[in-house]
Order: C-alpha cells, then structure tokens, then sequence
C-alpha cells in the first residue's frame, strides 16, 4: 500500500470506528411521544396473530354479573365496582342494583370486598397445565391480568399492601404464592411469549381518591416498574387510563424508562392505554374491545373479547352465551385477513382451573391452526382480504368499544339477500392464502389474485397439487373428488397460490 493510501486509512479509521459504534449503542428514547411513537412495533408480535388474555382475581370468587342489563355491566371483573354503585343506588332499577341483590342473598350485607381475598385459594392451578393448553390452542401470546382495576395483585408487591394498609397480593394474601410468576415461566417454557394487563388506576386506592398525580407517580410508577422487573413481561396490555391525559400520568416518562432501562427493553410490546388522549393516536398496538376489530390498517391493531359476554369469569353465563368454537375461530380468520390480532379471554375460577368450556374452544382453534400455520403466522393483509358470494356485502359498525360482530350471519347465515363470505385471504412472500370456511367441492373460484404468469395452487394441509387456471385476476382451481372426500372434517380449509 503506498503512504498516501495509508494516510487515507488511518484518518478514516476513528470515523469508521465511530460509525461502527454508534451502530451498536442501542437507541435511547426520550419522554415525549414523537420519540416513544418512533419505536418500531417488535416483529414477533406482528407475526403472532393469536393471544390469550386472562382475567384472573379476587373477582373470580364470586364470578357474576347480570345479563343483558341496560344498567349494569356484564363484565364480571367490575364486581366490585358494580357492587359499590348499587349500594349507593336510589333507583330500584339502578347501576349496580342486581349485583347488590346478589351480593346480599349470596354473602351478606356485611359481607366486604376484601373479605374475598381469603377465599381466593387457587387450590387447583396448575400453571403448566395453563401452559400446555395455550400452546395447544396456536396461541403465540399471553397476557395476564396481573393487576385489574381492584388493586389486588398477583405478584408480591410492597405498594400494594401499603397503599391499602393490608396484605393486598396474592403472596401474602390468598393463594399465598407468586401466581402470576408461576405462569410467566410455565409459558416460556411452551416458547410462549409472556406478559401482563396492568391497570394504571385502582378504584378505590385510598391515594387515588385522595390525590390522582400523586397516586400516578408515587404508587403506580413504582409499582410498575416492579411488575415490570419481576415478571418480565414480553407484552403489556395498559389499561384504566381513562380519567387522567398522558401527561398527568406521565406516561411517556414511564415508557422512556421501559423501553431504555427495563429488562425488556428491546423485545416489550405495548398498546395504545397510556392516557385518555392516547387510544389509536399513541404508544404501541392499537386496541379495539368486543368489536368487530379495526379495517385493513397499515398499523399493527388487535381485537380483545371474552368467548361470552365477560372477560372475568361469569357464572351466571349459560352455554347460549358463549361463542361456539367455529365461531370464534372465523373471528380469528377475519381478524387476520385484515392484518390484525385476536387477543382471545378466558375467565379461570377462583380455584384456578380453566372452565372446561373455555379449554375446549381453545383446543378446537389448535386443531385447525396446526395443520394451516402458514397460512396464519407471519403473514400480512392480501390487498384483497375477503371473497363474498352475490348479494348485498354488509358493513360493520367500526368503533373502539362495543360494537355487533355478527360473525355467523358473516360467514354462515346471512339475512336474505346478504353476500356472506367465502373465502379469507391472507398473504406472505410470494403466496398468497385462500381460506375457505366450507369443505371445498369441485371447484373454487377465487377473485382478485394478481400473478405475472401461471400459479401453483395446493392444498396446504397435505401439499396435494391442484389443478388450476387463470384468466386476468381471476384463478379458478377444480377439486377432484375424491380429494373433497377424503379431507379431513375442518372448520376451514387453505388453498395456497404460489406466484
């Protein structure tokens, strides 16, 4: 090398080094929302698609809430809540008045909230069992109430029993054990992402009542933190945020030491719950909750619900009240077909075990999710998401919170003259996936399928190659017979369009 090439190399070194470095210096977020909105959604979440929320509390103990009531909610975790209001009730038919009656006929007028701490004994949890069955449903995420609106935890945590002035964890109240950790290291060991819900607010915390902002920095930003670094959570699904702005919280003061200084600070995925001007404009992953979800959306979103009404446990559910499995499992199709998640509820008892309804929905989603993997993990939204028959092609109300998802009237029976849909489309690399909810006869016609040649198409369960042509956008695939007749009873069935 001559002298001048090694004079050039020596000055352009500490600038390559300097480059290489800063390469490697993980990037700081600073506590404002242009700074934490720029952080890029974790990959693996976007390819998950299918998650379990838990609602699991001293609520579970006595598991109700009134149907159908134009006055009280049906969610049987805002017991408490519910049982406050109607106390206080001047309305024969007013808020909170069918659970005051219950609570009266059931416990007794005396008969406190707190006094359902002892009763949460968790005497039959067995958190691999848990484990075992969310792998075998598909699911890829777990989210865990480790804390709802009530305050009680379910890790050992020190703010939680000074705030309230007594044993208020399941450690050192209940169960007497770590219940929620139990369940972060059962499900890593299924290679399940782990994480949590955590209530910003408690109902009736003795600082909130007294002092919001000082409740906001002196209780629950320690106490997150703590749950944070406990239990390691791979998602955390915020929530109660509803009665102070993002600044009062100071929530993205929290979310720069989460995603710069916490033990998941690179892996941590977060939603959209950080303050009541957040939803759908800040933090991570957009929410929608018992919806029909969002539309097509470039940003990743996710639609929670329970298999009945409620998230919590409700024994006051009857089996008319719950999704069948068919049902939910169409959910997730659509979800997906739109590029969304489906974070689907399970209420466990107070003893810890899953109802054994909400077990067997969960195994009949797992049994079309193995076979047909590819066609639902790691894809994306097809530009065309949905095929439907002749008719009139309904619109659903799209909102944040409550809406219809006539889901069955969608896919099975619609009213008449209502399209309903026959196929769900979803899309990776050069393949796209038509699923269809009906056993396929004879031939398939499926629209809206761009290609600059010819198209492989199989049937994704077995690989069988499928005999198939093309005209413009249009792929029409015949399915012999015998092949129809020898499949195997599904839900659903994947044609895959190789490009």
């Amino acid at each position: 090398m001559r002298r001048r090439d090694l004079l050039r190399t020596a000055a352009a070194a500490p600038l390559a080094f300097a480059a290489r470095r800063a390469l490697a210096q993980p990037r700081r977020f600073s506590a404002d929302w242009a700074s934490i909105d720029a952080r890029p959604c974790p990959s693996w979440y976007t390819g998950a698609k299918f998650g379990i929320f838990i609602h699991w509390g001293l609520y579970s103990v006595p598991s109700y809430a009134p149907l159908h009531s134009k006055n009280e909610t049906m969610y049987a975790e805002w017991y408490w809540n519910s049982l406050t209001r109607g106390k206080q009730a001047t309305a024969p038919d007013g808020a909170g008045v069918s659970t005051w009656k219950f609570h009266q006929r059931v416990y007794g007028a005396n008969f406190e909230y707190k006094d359902f701490a002892p009763r949460f004994q968790c005497e039959l949890y067995d958190p691999d069992h848990w484990a075992d069955i969310f792998a075998r449903s598909g699911a890829r995420y777990v989210a865990l109430t480790s804390k709802h609106h009530e305050g009680f935890t379910l890790w050992r945590n020190e703010q939680a029993n000074k705030a309230w002035g007594r044993p208020w964890n399941a450690v050192d109240a209940g169960p007497k054990r770590d219940i929620a950790l139990e369940l972060m290291e059962a499900g890593r060991r299924k290679n399940l992402h782990m994480g949590i819900y955590y209530s910003l607010y408690e109902w009736y915390n003795p600082i909130w009542l007294a002092d919001r902002k000082r409740y906001a920095i002196e209780h629950m930003h320690p106490q997150f933190k703590d749950a944070v670094t406990h239990l390691k959570p791979s998602i955390i699904f915020s929530d109660g945020e509803w009665d102070m702005t993002s600044e009062e919280w100071r929530s993205p003061e929290l979310l720069a030491w989460l995603f710069n200084e916490s033990p998941v600070r690179d892996e941590v995925v977060i939603d959209d719950r950080w303050g009541k001007d957040t939803r759908h404009k800040h933090g991570g992953y957009y929410t929608t909750e018992y919806t029909s979800g969002m539309q097509q959306s470039a940003h990743p979103w996710e639609e929670s619900r329970g298999m009945g009404y409620s998230y919590g446990y409700n024994r006051n559910e009857k089996i008319g009240d719950y999704h069948t499995g068919r049902e939910l499992l169409m959910m997730l199709l659509d979800i997906v077909s739109r590029g969304g998640n489906l974070l689907l509820d399970i209420g466990p008892a107070a003893d810890g075990t899953i109802p054994p309804i909400m077990e067997e929905r969960l195994l009949q989603i797992g049994e079309f999710l193995r076979p047909n993997a590819e066609a639902i993990y790691g894809t994306r939204a097809h530009s065309v998401t949905r095929q439907w028959s002749a008719g009139n092609v309904p619109k659903l109300e799209v909102k944040e919170y409550m809406s219809e998802y006539p889901i069955r009237d969608l896919v099975d029976t619609p009213p008449q003259g209502n399209a309903r849909i026959e196929a769900f489309f979803t899309a990776k690399n050069d393949a796209v996936y038509a699923i269809l909810p009906r056993r396929p006869i004879r031939e398939v016609v499926l629209d809206g399928i761009e290609a600059r040649g010819p198209v492989k198409v199989t049937l994704l369960e077995n690989g069988a190659a499928l005999e198939s042509s093309r005209q413009g956008r249009q792929v029409r695939v015949r399915i012999p017979e015998a092949l129809s007749a020898a499949l195997p009873a599904r839900e659903a069935y994947v044609l895959k369009i190789a490009l």
